[in-house]
């Protein structure tokens, strides 16, 4: 349609990909079934022969081309009696602007349809697996996913959240397995026990040992405001970066305030959050703050001073239902490796710690005192 300054304008169709999976072996290209019926009707000059040779009957090949020529708005076929079906001049448009787009699109199709046969190959291996983990923040997991994919075929597929939110999805249904983290030694009247414990049931949870690490006060590279504690946080005003409810660092931080007499109003920024410890050290690393709550090897990958406060012990959490299952098995025997155990002591302020075991949940978090019964 020409418009008042003596431009064209069209109307742009929407283009929607699609793909499918099959045992024979096919070229690099995007199918569409509307192209693939303009072209064997085309080639073949009938609807009959057409739907012949695609495997078709007629008559789902003439309601095809009826549907989309009403979806389409334009004519596909030119239906001249006596005269051997035959494409509209659109039919003929569409057939060439498919033909220009693939030709223009090759390279980057067949790298597509690579990248689509090597994912899916995971599925049709049956010697891979794959488990679905909600896991708080970690620099280990993330070592873990790359090194259980290469060593064993298992495919962590890590969602990092809040190590509450971890839980919560576990007992939801929504994954296979949990991560979270606790200071080590937690007594019961701690925040972390009245966090976890209403989460976490004996004998129907089982704890998996992961990694003890380090965390600390991650601060500007020589330590310029001479921070030695979450005191000297608040005397000096330092600005602070604090993680956000829900996760395991929020509230190993209010648990430390509430151990040195401290209110939350006392630090500097407080309310401010950021989601992962990564972005805790970039917010010191860019200004944006003196301080945050973190682990050692997010502050040392960017260069920056840390001040450790206490260690604590990372868990992976399962249903003991799961602990049969065969990525958990899987799992289970990556951890145990002497490979993977030296990689985690490599991780700065990391270290195995009952890597791969299964534990009680009552040995090593000993927040549940059951009333004896009366005789």
């Amino acid at each position: 349609m020409a418009g008042s300054d003596g431009t064209y304008s069209a109307i742009v169709r929407k283009v929607e990909l699609s793909y499918s999976l099959a045992s024979h072996g096919g070229a690099g290209l995007l199918r569409n079934p509307l192209m693939d019926l303009l072209h064997a009707v085309r080639e073949h000059g009938s609807i009959s022969a057409a739907a012949k040779a695609l495997g078709l009957s007629y008559r789902h090949v003439w309601g095809e081309l009826k549907r989309w020529e009403a979806e389409l708005g334009h004519t596909l076929i030119v239906w001249d009696k006596g005269q051997p079906a035959r494409l509209s001049e659109f039919g003929d448009k569409l057939l060439w602007s498919e033909r220009q787009a693939q030709a223009r699109l090759a390279s980057q199709i067949e790298a597509l349809h690579a990248d689509l046969e090597r994912a899916f190959a995971v599925a049709f291996d049956d010697a891979a697996h794959v488990l679905t983990l909600f896991a708080s923040h970690d620099d280990a997991l993330a070592a873990l996913r790359e090194h259980a994919a290469a060593a064993a075929r298992l495919h962590l597929d890590i969602r990092f959240c809040g190590s509450v939110d971890a839980i919560s999805a576990l007992n939801e249904g929504r994954c296979v397995m949990g991560g979270f983290h606790t200071p080590r030694l937690a007594g019961a009247d701690t925040l972390a026990a009245r966090t976890y414990r209403p989460l976490l049931q004996p004998g129907r949870h089982k704890l998996i040992g992961f990694a003890r690490r380090t965390q600390g006060l991650i601060v500007a590279a020589g330590n310029p405001l001479q921070l030695g504690a979450l005191a000297d946080v608040a005397r000096t005003g330092a600005r602070f970066v604090n993680r956000a409810l829900g996760t395991g660092t929020r509230v190993l931080l209010d648990e430390l305030l509430a151990r040195g007499g401290l209110g939350a109003t006392e630090l500097h920024g407080y309310e401010d959050t950021e989601p992962s410890h990564a972005a805790v050290a970039q917010a010191v690393v860019s200004g944006a703050a003196d301080a945050g709550l973190g682990i050692e090897a997010a502050a040392r990958s960017r260069g920056l001073d840390f001040v450790p406060l206490l260690q604590e012990d990372y868990y992976l959490v399962c249903l003991k239902a799961a602990l049969e299952q065969p990525p958990v098995q899987a799992l289970l025997e990556v951890l145990r490796s002497p490979a993977w155990q030296e990689r985690v002591a490599a991780l700065p302020g990391y270290a195995p710690e009952r890597s791969g075991q299964v534990l009680s949940l009552k040995a090593q978090l000993p927040w549940w005192d059951f009333p004896r019964k009366k005789k």
